[in-house]
């Protein structure tokens, strides 16, 4: 069994619509998340490296606010979202990941997100 995990990163004054970009396109998601992706009506491929490649089927959005992807391969019920949430008190963009990890792996996948984020950041220049 899975479990859901929260994770906030603020990312200071950036741009909703290029954050939008970053985290809802192929183009956008293969700059920071993964070295190459692909999509087909709403699956999308992520290949890193020469050999791991995984499916995910976009299973919700709203334009400018999140994304919501479930891996093919992974438990039902299970899936990643990225959030995009504006805090008007600092007039800084937040981004909220969401995610099911199993529990054994869940420092590991926060220290990965953490790094992903990193990157994010540097590509958008934040």
């Amino acid at each position: 069994m899975k479990k859901k995990i929260h994770i906030e990163y603020p990312l200071s004054s950036a741009s909703g619509a290029v954050l939008w970009g970053a985290i809802s396109t192929p183009s956008g998601l293969q700059r920071w998340f993964a070295d190459q992706v692909t999509k087909d009506d709403k699956v999308f491929t992520f290949t890193w490296g020469k050999t791991e490649t995984r499916k995910a089927e976009m299973i919700n959005q709203r334009t400018e606010s999140f994304i919501r992807f479930h891996w093919k391969d992974d438990e039902p019920k299970t899936y990643f979202e990225l959030k995009l949430q504006y805090n008007e008190l600092t007039n800084d963009q937040e981004l909220i990941i969401t995610d099911f990890v199993d529990p054994s792996e869940e420092e590991d996948s926060i220290n990965l997100w953490n790094s992903q984020i990193e990157v994010l950041r540097r590509t958008c220049g934040i």
